[in-house]
C-alpha cells in the first residue's frame, strides 16, 4: 500500500520514477531528487511533475535517464539528504518487462532425483535469493545464484526427498520469507515447502465412457468436508479425501456417502476446493470451518482433509485415491480452482516473490478490488498467465482430473482460459472448462475479460447460467428471495422458460447468452446463496410442503432435461437446507453437512432425480451439442399462457415434458399415444394419448 511513510519512491516505468512527499515532512517539498545505488554511484532524477495530492502528499514525477540493472537496490535521495528505497512497482506491468523477463521454461519450483535436486524461482526484481533447507532436523542456507530471465537457481547433490524447504527473498530492501509458489507439497499449515518425489504419485486409469460434448455430462457439486462429516453416517475417515470413497458395511446399509453417490447415476463430481487454503488450521481442523476459497498454494492439496497434515505425501496420495475409486466406478472428477484472488496478498508467495507482478493495479498503485478480497489477480501479466496455465496442466496430467470450474473466471482474461483449454484437452480428451462468468468490477479491460459478455471469444468454455437460475427457481440474493421464478409461480415468465430450456443459445424473447448448449451450465443452486428449498420458504410461503416437494421435482427436472449442462448441488435432490442462511461459506460443520436423515425423509425426491437422470442419460434428445439441432428439433406449446409443453422431435425420439407450476388441472389430447416414462417420479410403462395434467406436476413423455 502506498502514502503510508512520509517518503515513498517507486519504479513505474525504464525511465520514470515517481516519488511521494508528506506535507508534515519538509511541507512535502524539494526541489532536486538523485539515486544512488549499492556502490554508491550517483544518478540525477530531474523533475518532470509535481502534483498536490488531497491527502497531504506531493507526487513527483522523475526522470531516470540512465538504464537501471533489474534487481539491484537503488535509494532516491532528496534535497535533505533522506533517502528511501527504490520500490519495483509499476515496472513489472510494462510489456517491456514481460518481454526482457518471460520464461519459457518448464523447471520452476524444483526438479527432483535420487541424486540431486535443482531448484528454480522466478524473481526478476530480487537482489538476493536465500534457500532453506531442512532435512533431518538439520538446517542448510545456500545464495541462489541469479541466471536467465530473472530465475534464480540452486542444486544440492544429495537426495532430499521429504525434505522441508523455503526461500528468503531480498526484494525493495526487505528480506521476505516465503514457500515456494510452485511447490507441489508442503507440511502443515504451509510453513514450508517439501520435497516428494512426483513418481509415487499415481492415478490408475480405468475406462470411462467417451464424452460428445460437455453436455453428456452430469455435474454433482460436492464438499469433500461435508459430504461424510455427519455423525453417524457410517465413515471413520469423516470429512476426509480417505472418507468421501469410503464404503463399509455401515454406508451400504444406509446409503450414505460414497455408496449413496455411486447410486445417483451422475457423470461427474465437481469438488469445492481441495487445494491448499489458508483459512482452516490444519493442525485443529474442527476448530474452524470453510470451504475453502483461500488460496494459499494452488498445487498441493489442502492438509485438512488428510489424516496426517505434517506429513507432505500423505494429503497427495489421499487425495489420489479419491480420484482413482471415483474413475473406478466411473465418476469422473472436477475441481473448484480459485486463480481469482489469494488468501492474503501480503503473505502470498506470488507477492513475496515478485511484489505487485502478479495483482491488478492502477497507475496510482491502488489495487484492483472485483473479488471483494482485495487483490484481483493480473492473468494477462506473461508469467501470472504461465503460471495458471503451467498449473492447470501439472493438476490434470499429475492427478488426472476430467475438468476445472473456474472462481469468478471474469476476473481473468479469456485468452488465459482458452489457453488452458487447449493445453489439458491434449492431455485428456473429456476435459472440461467452464466457470463464473459474472461481469465483477476489477481494473481489468472489459474486453478481455473471461466473462458471459465475451464468451463468443471462448467457443469452448462453458459458463453458469444465472438467467437460467434466475427465471426457473427465483432471484438468487437474499433481498430479493421473495421473488419467484417460473417453476415457483411466476407463469409469466413462461417466454424466458422457452429461452433457458432451449440453453439460452437461440434469442427466443430475448438477447441469446450462449453460442451453443455446449456454453450453458444450467443449474438452480449451487454452494452459494440460499438453497432452493430454503428459497420456497421465503417464495412460496402459501405453498403446503407436499406442494413445495412438488416444485423441487419441477426444478430438479429443469435442470435435468433441459438442453445444455444439467448442475447439480449435493443434496438438492433431497431438499437440502441450511435453515435459510444464504452465505454459509465459515458457518459449521452443523449447517453445511449433508443430511443423510433428509435423504430418507424426502425418499420420493432422491427417486425422482434418480429416475430424471437415467432419462437424460438414455435419451439423447436431451444433449444436443450444437445450437442448430435445437433449432430443428425443439418446440414449445403454450396451454393457456401458464403450463409449458417442452417437445423434442427428431429422427429417433419424439419426447414430451409437461411443467404445470400452477395450481391448475389440464387436459391435452395428443391425437396419438405417448409412453408415459415420469409424472412427478418414474412410471409404469402405460400408454396415453389425452393426458390429465395435475396441479404442480412434471410429466415425460415418449413416442
Amino acid at each position: 500500500m502506498r502514502l503510508k511513510d512520509y517518503y515513498e519512491a517507486y519504479l513505474e516505468d525504464y525511465h520514470r520514477v515517481v516519488v511521494y512527499m508528506n506535507r508534515l515532512s519538509y511541507e512535502g517539498n524539494s526541489k532536486y531528487f538523485y539515486m544512488r545505488d549499492a556502490k554508491g554511484t550517483i544518478i540525477d532524477l530531474p523533475i518532470q511533475t509535481i502534483e498536490t495530492l488531497p491527502n497531504n502528499y506531493n507526487k513527483y514525477t522523475l526522470k531516470l535517464q540512465d538504464e537501471i540493472i533489474m534487481g539491484n537496490e537503488y535509494e532516491v535521495v532528496h534535497e535533505h539528504a533522506r533517502a528511501t528505497v527504490l520500490q519495483y512497482s509499476g515496472i513489472v506491468k510494462t510489456m517491456r518487462f514481460d518481454d526482457e523477463f518471460y520464461y519459457d521454461g518448464n523447471d520452476l519450483g524444483y526438479t527432483y532425483s535420487i541424486e540431486e535436486t535443482s531448484f528454480a524461482l522466478w524473481a526478476p526484481t530480487a537482489y538476493r535469493v536465500k534457500l532453506e533447507i531442512t532435512k533431518n532436523e538439520i538446517t542448510h542456507t545456500y545464495d541462489m545464484q541469479r541466471r536467465e530471465r530473472g530465475v534464480f537457481r540452486y542444486c544440492v547433490h544429495e537426495d532430499l526427498e521429504n525434505a522441508l524447504y523455503k526461500f528468503f527473498v531480498r526484494v525493495n530492501g526487505r528480506w521476505t520469507e516465503t514457500i515456494d509458489p510452485y511447490g507441489y507439497a508442503s507440511c502443515e499449515n504451509s510453513r514450508y515447502s517439501a520435497i516428494v518425489n512426483l513418481a509415487k504419485i499415481k492415478v490408475k486409469d480405468y475406462p470411462l465412457p467417451t464424452m460428445h460434448s460437455y453436455c453428456d455430462a452430469i455435474i454433482y457439486e460436492a464438499s469433500v468436508r461435508d459430504f461424510t462429516i455427519q455423525r453417524g453416517c457410517g465413515v471413520t475417515n469423516a470429512g476426509r479425501f480417505l472418507g468421501f470413497v469410503e464404503e463399509n458395511e455401515t454406508t451400504k446399509a444406509k446409503q450414505t456417502g460414497f455408496s449413496y453417490l455411486k447410486s445417483l447415476g451422475i457423470t461427474h463430481v465437481q469438488l469445492l476446493p481441495v487445494m491448499d487454503f489458508g483459512s482452516v488450521d490444519e493442525m485443529y481442523p474442527q476448530r474452524h470451518y470453510n470451504w475453502g476459497y483461500d488460496p494459499v498454494q494452488y498445487r498441493t492439496p489442502e492438509g485438512s482433509l488428510c489424516a496426517d497434515p505434517y506429513n507432505p505425501y500423505e494429503r497427495l496420495l489421499e487425495f489420489t485415491s479419491l480420484i482413482e475409486r471415483c474413475h473406478k466406478e466411473g465418476i469422473r472428477i472436477n475441481l473448484d480452482v480459485v486463480f481469482n484472488h489469494v488468501y492474503d496478498k501480503n503473505t502470498s508467495s506470488l507477492d513475496c516473490v515478485v511484489p505487485d507482478y502478479y495483482f491488478q493495479m492502477n497507475d496510482n498503485g491502488e489495487f484492483s478490488n472485483g473479488t471483494f478480497c482485495g487483490n484481483d489477480i493480473d492473468s494477462t501479466r506473461k508469467m501470472c498467465s504461465k503460471f495458471i496455465i503451467d498449473t492447470c496442466v501439472y493438476l490434470t496430467k499429475t492427478y488426472h482430473i476430467d475438468g476445472l470450474r473456474f472462481d469468478l473466471m471474469g476476473i481473468l482474461d479469456y485468452a488465459t482460459i482458452n489457453a488452458v483449454y487447449e493445453k489439458c484437452r491434449a492431455i485428456n480428451s473429456n476435459f472440461m472448462v467452464y466457470g463464473e462468468g459474472w461481469n465483477m468490477p476489477s481494473f481489468l479491460d472489459m474486453e478481455r475479460r473471461a466473462s458471459l459478455n465475451n464468451q463468443y471469444q471462448m467457443p469452448h468454455i462453458a459458463q453458469f447460467s444465472d438467467r437460467f437460475r434466475d427465471v426457473v427457481k427465483g432471484r438468487t440474493s437474499t433481498h430479493e428471495a421473495n421473488i419467484k421464478g417460473y417453476c415457483t409461480g411466476d407463469t409469466y415468465l413462461i417466454d424466458i422458460m422457452r429461452d433457458c430450456l432451449s440453453a439460452s443459445c437461440l434469442g427466443q424473447g430475448i438477447e441469446p447468452l450462449f453460442s451453443n448448449p455446449s456454453n450453458a451450465i444450467n443449474y438452480v443452486e449451487c454452494h452459494d446463496n440460499m438453497t432452493a428449498w430454503d428459497k420456497m420458504h421465503e417464495c412460496c410461503k402459501e405453498d403446503v410442503r407436499e406442494i413445495r416437494i412438488q416444485r423441487q421435482i419441477m426444478l430438479n427436472a429443469a435442470v435435468l432435461l433441459a438442453q445444455g449442462v444439467p448442475f447439480l448441488h449435493s443434496g438438492q435432490e433431497f431438499a437440502r437446507t441450511k435453515h435459510g442462511h444464504a452465505n454459509t461459506y465459515n458457518a459449521s460443520d452443523e449447517i453445511n453437512h449433508i443430511d443423510y436423515e433428509r435423504k430418507d425423509r424426502y425418499r420420493q425426491l432422491v427417486e425422482s432425480t434418480k429416475a430424471l437422470i437415467q432419462l437424460r442419460r438414455k435419451y439423447k434428445c436431451f444433449r444436443y451439442a450444437s445450437k442448430q439441432e435445437i433449432e430443428k428439433y425443439v418446440s414449445f406449446v403454450n396451454l393457456e399462457g401458464q403450463v409449458l409443453l417442452y417437445h423434442i422431435y427428431d429422427t429417433v425420439d419424439d419426447m414430451v415434458v409437461v411443467f404445470n407450476p400452477t395450481g391448475n388441472t389440464l387436459e391435452y389430447d395428443f391425437h396419438i399415444p405417448y409412453q408415459l416414462l415420469f409424472y412427478n417420479e418414474q412410471s409404469e410403462d402405460i400408454l396415453i394419448q389425452k393426458l390429465t395434467i395435475k396441479p404442480y406436476s412434471t410429466i415425460v413423455l415418449h413416442r
